[in-house]
C-alpha cells in the first residue's frame, strides 16, 4: 500500500476544495454569490474535521477518500463505467447552477427557505458520514475486495440499519447541494446521479454476496440496502 505523507494529504485536500469553489464560481462569473460561499464553507469545515480525525485514526481511509478520480486497477469493469458516468455528471452538478442562476438566469431560483433548509440538511448528513467513516475503514471509492487490508464485513453503527449507509447519505446530499444553491435544473442531474448510485448499490451488493466472506449472512440479518423498511 502506498502511504501518503500528511503534507501530500493536506495538499490534496486544498486542491480538492479549491476545485470545488472554482467549479461553483467560474460558471457564475462572479464571486458575489452567498449561497455558493456557504456551501464551500460547509464542505470545507467538514473536510477539515474529517481530515484531522482520519490522519490520526485511519490515514489509509483518508488517502482513499481524497482521490480525485474514482478509478482503480482492481475495480470491477462495470463499476469503472458507472463511476466514469457519475464523475462526469457530478461535474455538471457543480457547474450548472452558476450558469442557471447567476450568469444566464435560465430558471427562477428556489425559494430562500428551501435553500436554507437544504444548507441545514448538510449538518446531520455530515454527522452520519463521519459515523460511517469511523465504523468502516474499508470504505473505498471503488467496488473491490481489499484483500491486502484483510477486508471484512462491517456490521456496527449505521451498518446495523442498512447495508450501504454511505449511499443513503450521498443521495440526500446530491439533492441538497443544488437545492442549497437554488438551481431547479441541477436537480435533474441529481436525479440522474441517484439512478446511477441505485444501480451501483445493487451491483455492489451482488458482488459482496459472492466475494466477501460473511456478507450473505450479514445481508440476511440486515435486510435493507438503503432505506429501512423500503429497499
Amino acid at each position: 500500500m502506498n502511504k501518503q505523507t500528511p503534507g501530500i494529504i493536506w495538499l490534496r485536500f486544498v486542491v480538492r476544495m479549491a476545485l470545488f469553489a472554482v467549479a461553483l464560481m467560474w460558471p457564475a462569473g462572479t464571486w458575489m454569490w452567498w449561497e455558493a460561499w456557504v456551501l464551500v464553507a460547509l464542505w470545507t469545515v467538514f473536510g477539515l474535521v474529517m481530515t484531522i480525525y482520519l490522519l490520526r485514526h485511519d490515514p489509509a481511509l483518508l488517502a482513499e477518500r481524497l482521490k480525485l478520480v474514482p478509478l482503480h486497477k482492481e475495480q470491477k469493469a462495470w463499476d469503472k463505467v458507472l463511476m466514469l458516468l457519475f464523475f462526469i455528471a457530478a461535474i455538471g452538478l457543480y457547474l450548472l447552477p452558476g450558469f442557471d442562476l447567476v450568469r444566464y438566469a435560465w430558471s427562477e431560483p428556489l425559494p430562500v427557505w428551501v435553500r436554507v433548509v437544504a444548507m441545514l440538511i448538510h449538518l446531520p448528513c455530515f454527522v452520519i458520514l463521519g459515523w460511517v467513516m469511523r465504523e468502516n475503514t474499508f470504505l473505498s471509492q471503488v467496488v473491490k475486495i481489499d484483500a491486502e487490508r484483510e477486508h471484512k464485513v462491517i456490521t456496527s453503527g449505521p451498518y446495523a440499519l442498512v447495508r450501504h449507509p454511505m449511499y443513503t447519505v450521498v443521495i440526500i446530499l446530491l439533492f441538497a447541494v443544488p437545492a442549497a444553491l437554488g438551481s431547479r435544473y441541477a436537480l435533474i442531474i441529481a436525479f440522474f446521479l441517484t439512478v446511477l448510485l441505485i444501480v451501483r448499490t445493487y451491483l455492489e451488493d451482488r458482488t459482496l454476496h459472492v466475494e466477501l466472506a460473511g456478507y450473505a449472512e450479514y445481508a440476511r440479518k440486515t435486510a435493507y440496502r438503503l432505506i429501512p423498511g423500503v429497499w
